[in-house]
Protein backbone atom coordinates (compact mmCIF):
# COMPACT_ATOMS: atom_id res chain seq x y z
CA UNK A 1 0.00 0.00 0.00
CA UNK A 2 1.19 3.38 -0.85
CA UNK A 3 2.24 5.24 2.19
CA UNK A 4 0.34 8.39 1.33
CA UNK A 5 -2.90 6.23 1.60
CA UNK A 6 -1.79 3.64 4.64
CA UNK A 7 -4.80 5.87 6.90
CA UNK A 8 -7.68 4.72 4.87
CA UNK A 9 -7.89 1.07 5.82
CA UNK A 10 -8.57 2.86 9.71
CA UNK A 11 -10.56 5.76 8.02
CA UNK A 12 -12.54 2.47 6.36
CA UNK A 13 -12.85 0.39 9.49
CA UNK A 14 -14.57 3.54 11.38
CA UNK A 15 -16.60 4.04 7.97
CA UNK A 16 -18.00 0.01 8.20
CA UNK A 17 -19.00 0.46 11.34
CA UNK A 18 -20.97 3.84 11.00
CA UNK A 19 -22.63 2.66 8.00
CA UNK A 20 -23.98 -0.08 10.61
CA UNK A 21 -24.72 2.64 13.39
CA UNK A 22 -26.90 4.60 10.47
CA UNK A 23 -29.16 1.43 9.67
CA UNK A 24 -30.57 1.98 13.16
CA UNK A 25 -33.12 4.27 13.17
CA UNK A 26 -32.18 5.01 17.00
CA UNK A 27 -28.75 6.33 16.34
CA UNK A 28 -30.08 9.12 13.71
CA UNK A 29 -32.29 9.88 16.48
CA UNK A 30 -30.19 10.28 19.18
CA UNK A 31 -28.32 12.67 16.96
CA UNK A 32 -30.56 14.79 16.30
CA UNK A 33 -33.08 14.82 19.50
CA UNK A 34 -30.87 17.06 22.04
CA UNK A 35 -30.36 19.86 19.20
CA UNK A 36 -34.54 19.73 18.91
CA UNK A 37 -34.53 20.07 22.37
CA UNK A 38 -31.95 22.99 22.50
CA UNK A 39 -34.09 24.44 19.25
CA UNK A 40 -37.69 23.71 21.23
CA UNK A 41 -36.48 25.48 24.55
CA UNK A 42 -34.71 28.66 23.47
CA UNK A 43 -35.22 28.84 19.78
CA UNK A 44 -39.04 28.46 19.53
CA UNK A 45 -39.57 29.83 23.22
CA UNK A 46 -37.91 33.10 22.72
CA UNK A 47 -38.10 32.79 18.65
CA UNK A 48 -37.73 36.13 16.96
CA UNK A 49 -39.30 38.23 19.54
CA UNK A 50 -35.67 38.52 21.29
CA UNK A 51 -32.89 39.85 18.39
CA UNK A 52 -29.06 39.47 19.26
CA UNK A 53 -26.49 40.83 16.76
CA UNK A 54 -28.98 42.87 14.43
CA UNK A 55 -30.77 39.32 13.66
CA UNK A 56 -33.76 37.18 15.62
CA UNK A 57 -32.46 34.51 18.43
CA UNK A 58 -33.44 31.68 15.99
CA UNK A 59 -31.52 32.67 13.34
CA UNK A 60 -28.45 33.77 15.79
CA UNK A 61 -28.89 30.02 17.43
CA UNK A 62 -28.51 27.96 14.97
CA UNK A 63 -24.97 28.36 13.49
CA UNK A 64 -24.37 27.42 17.24
CA UNK A 65 -25.97 24.48 17.69
CA UNK A 66 -24.31 23.55 14.09
CA UNK A 67 -20.95 24.44 15.88
CA UNK A 68 -21.96 22.78 19.18
CA UNK A 69 -22.79 19.34 17.23
CA UNK A 70 -20.18 19.38 15.28
CA UNK A 71 -18.04 19.60 18.31
CA UNK A 72 -19.67 16.70 20.38
CA UNK A 73 -20.11 14.49 18.02
CA UNK A 74 -16.35 14.50 16.20
CA UNK A 75 -15.19 14.59 19.97
CA UNK A 76 -17.46 11.83 21.37
CA UNK A 77 -17.40 9.22 18.88
CA UNK A 78 -13.45 9.35 18.64
CA UNK A 79 -12.50 9.58 22.10
CA UNK A 80 -15.49 6.83 23.11
CA UNK A 81 -14.27 4.39 19.98
CA UNK A 82 -10.66 4.73 20.51
CA UNK A 83 -10.62 4.30 24.44
CA UNK A 84 -12.85 0.98 23.93
CA UNK A 85 -10.66 -0.72 21.31
CA UNK A 86 -7.43 0.52 23.02
CA UNK A 87 -8.35 -0.28 26.50
CA UNK A 88 -11.57 -3.06 25.79
CA UNK A 89 -11.23 -5.11 22.31
CA UNK A 90 -7.27 -4.34 22.08
CA UNK A 91 -7.77 -3.93 18.52
CA UNK A 92 -5.86 -0.04 18.63
CA UNK A 93 -2.46 -2.36 19.31
CA UNK A 94 -2.93 -4.20 15.42
CA UNK A 95 -2.88 -0.42 14.02
CA UNK A 96 0.54 -0.22 16.14
CA UNK A 97 2.21 -3.20 15.08
CA UNK A 98 1.21 -2.75 11.18
CA UNK A 99 4.04 -0.96 9.41
CA UNK A 100 1.91 2.56 9.10
CA UNK A 101 3.02 5.64 10.50
CA UNK A 102 1.66 7.20 13.91
CA UNK A 103 0.49 10.45 11.42
CA UNK A 104 -1.47 8.00 9.46
CA UNK A 105 -3.43 6.37 12.25
CA UNK A 106 -4.22 9.82 13.57
CA UNK A 107 -5.52 10.71 9.77
CA UNK A 108 -7.63 8.28 9.74
CA UNK A 109 -9.30 8.58 13.30
CA UNK A 110 -9.58 12.37 12.59
CA UNK A 111 -10.91 11.62 9.14
CA UNK A 112 -13.41 9.52 10.59
CA UNK A 113 -14.71 12.16 13.75
CA UNK A 114 -14.67 14.17 10.77
CA UNK A 115 -17.66 12.39 8.76
CA UNK A 116 -19.58 11.94 11.79
CA UNK A 117 -19.83 15.15 12.92
CA UNK A 118 -20.90 16.57 9.54
CA UNK A 119 -23.19 14.14 9.14
CA UNK A 120 -24.95 15.14 12.82
CA UNK A 121 -24.56 18.71 11.80
CA UNK A 122 -26.17 18.00 8.19
CA UNK A 123 -28.93 16.96 10.14
CA UNK A 124 -29.00 20.02 11.98
CA UNK A 125 -28.66 22.32 8.75
CA UNK A 126 -31.48 21.08 7.23
CA UNK A 127 -33.64 21.98 10.18
CA UNK A 128 -32.69 25.49 10.23
CA UNK A 129 -33.13 25.90 6.99
CA UNK A 130 -36.73 24.71 6.82
CA UNK A 131 -37.94 26.60 10.41
CA UNK A 132 -35.04 30.25 9.94
CA UNK A 133 -35.13 32.15 6.95
CA UNK A 134 -31.60 33.35 7.48
CA UNK A 135 -29.24 32.83 5.27
CA UNK A 136 -26.34 31.47 7.39
CA UNK A 137 -24.71 29.00 5.14
CA UNK A 138 -21.32 30.81 3.54
CA UNK A 139 -17.97 29.24 2.13
CA UNK A 140 -16.62 30.97 5.76
CA UNK A 141 -19.61 28.65 7.05
CA UNK A 142 -18.42 25.64 6.00
CA UNK A 143 -14.56 26.40 6.57
CA UNK A 144 -14.98 27.02 9.86
CA UNK A 145 -17.14 23.61 10.11
CA UNK A 146 -14.93 21.34 8.73
CA UNK A 147 -12.03 23.02 10.99
CA UNK A 148 -14.27 22.75 13.73
CA UNK A 149 -14.44 18.94 13.13
CA UNK A 150 -10.71 18.57 12.49
CA UNK A 151 -10.06 19.85 15.84
CA UNK A 152 -12.19 18.46 17.99
CA UNK A 153 -12.32 14.75 16.65
CA UNK A 154 -7.87 15.62 17.02
CA UNK A 155 -9.25 16.06 20.67
CA UNK A 156 -11.20 13.34 21.02
CA UNK A 157 -7.92 11.10 20.27
CA UNK A 158 -5.99 12.88 22.90
CA UNK A 159 -9.10 11.58 25.37
CA UNK A 160 -9.18 8.54 23.89
CA UNK A 161 -5.58 7.78 24.20
CA UNK A 162 -5.30 9.31 27.36
CA UNK A 163 -8.06 8.05 29.34
CA UNK A 164 -7.23 5.31 31.98
CA UNK A 165 -11.20 3.81 31.44
CA UNK A 166 -14.35 4.17 29.79
CA UNK A 167 -15.73 5.98 32.63
CA UNK A 168 -12.49 8.50 32.56
CA UNK A 169 -13.71 9.21 28.87
CA UNK A 170 -16.80 10.63 30.81
CA UNK A 171 -15.04 12.78 33.08
CA UNK A 172 -12.65 14.60 29.98
CA UNK A 173 -16.33 15.34 28.74
CA UNK A 174 -17.95 17.06 31.88
CA UNK A 175 -14.73 19.09 32.48
CA UNK A 176 -14.00 20.31 28.94
CA UNK A 177 -16.45 19.67 26.87
CA UNK A 178 -19.76 20.02 28.28
CA UNK A 179 -18.42 23.88 30.27
CA UNK A 180 -17.71 24.76 26.11
CA UNK A 181 -21.12 23.84 24.36
CA UNK A 182 -22.59 26.37 26.92
CA UNK A 183 -20.31 29.28 27.92
CA UNK A 184 -19.06 29.21 24.71
CA UNK A 185 -21.26 31.56 22.70
CA UNK A 186 -23.83 28.94 21.72
CA UNK A 187 -26.78 30.36 23.11
CA UNK A 188 -25.68 33.71 24.20
CA UNK A 189 -23.10 35.91 22.83
CA UNK A 190 -19.69 36.05 25.16
CA UNK A 191 -19.54 39.93 25.53
CA UNK A 192 -22.89 39.14 27.90
CA UNK A 193 -20.56 37.00 30.46
CA UNK A 194 -18.79 38.61 33.20
CA UNK A 195 -15.72 40.71 32.63
CA UNK A 196 -13.77 38.31 35.01
CA UNK A 197 -14.50 35.15 32.95
CA UNK A 198 -14.26 36.29 29.48
CA UNK A 199 -9.88 35.72 29.08
CA UNK A 200 -11.29 32.07 30.61
CA UNK A 201 -13.87 31.91 27.71
CA UNK A 202 -11.90 33.18 25.12
CA UNK A 203 -9.21 30.36 25.52
CA UNK A 204 -11.49 27.37 24.52
CA UNK A 205 -12.13 26.93 21.20
CA UNK A 206 -15.54 26.85 20.17
CA UNK A 207 -15.91 29.92 21.47
CA UNK A 208 -14.12 31.30 18.27
CA UNK A 209 -15.71 28.64 16.03
CA UNK A 210 -18.84 30.33 17.29
CA UNK A 211 -17.46 34.15 16.45
CA UNK A 212 -16.33 33.18 12.44
CA UNK A 213 -19.45 30.50 12.26
CA UNK A 214 -21.72 33.55 12.74
CA UNK A 215 -20.07 35.49 10.11
CA UNK A 216 -20.70 36.26 6.66
CA UNK A 217 -17.40 37.60 5.40
CA UNK A 218 -13.92 37.48 7.30
CA UNK A 219 -13.32 40.59 8.88
CA UNK A 220 -10.23 41.29 11.66
CA UNK A 221 -12.04 40.02 14.59
CA UNK A 222 -13.23 36.69 12.54
CA UNK A 223 -9.26 36.18 11.28
CA UNK A 224 -7.88 36.54 14.71
CA UNK A 225 -10.58 33.20 15.87
CA UNK A 226 -9.70 31.63 12.01
CA UNK A 227 -5.86 31.61 13.30
CA UNK A 228 -6.57 30.51 16.97
CA UNK A 229 -8.37 27.33 15.63
CA UNK A 230 -5.93 26.90 13.38
CA UNK A 231 -3.54 26.62 15.68
CA UNK A 232 -5.23 25.14 18.42
CA UNK A 233 -5.88 22.17 15.53
CA UNK A 234 -1.94 21.95 14.24
CA UNK A 235 -0.77 21.71 17.92
CA UNK A 236 -3.67 18.51 19.31
CA UNK A 237 -3.03 16.93 15.61
CA UNK A 238 0.67 16.91 16.98
CA UNK A 239 -0.04 16.04 20.43
CA UNK A 240 -2.28 12.83 19.11
CA UNK A 241 0.34 12.38 16.65
CA UNK A 242 2.89 12.00 19.65
CA UNK A 243 0.89 10.08 22.08
CA UNK A 244 0.39 7.51 19.63
CA UNK A 245 4.02 7.03 18.64
CA UNK A 246 5.01 6.31 22.36
CA UNK A 247 2.11 4.65 23.01
CA UNK A 248 3.54 0.93 24.58
CA UNK A 249 0.62 -0.77 26.52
Amino acid sequence: MRNSLAWYPIFLKEMLLFRRKLLRLGYVFSAMIMPIIYLGAFGWGLGRSVRIQGTDYLSFLIPGLVAMSSMNNSYSWVANALNLSRLYFKTFQVFIQAPISPSAIMIGEVLAGMVKGLFASLLIIIIGLFISSAHFITPLFVITLLLNCFLFANLGVITGMRAKSHEDTATYTNFFIMPMAFFSGTFFPVDKVPLFVKPIIYILPLTHTNIVIRKSSLDYEGLISLLVLVVYALLLFAYGSRLIRRYSE
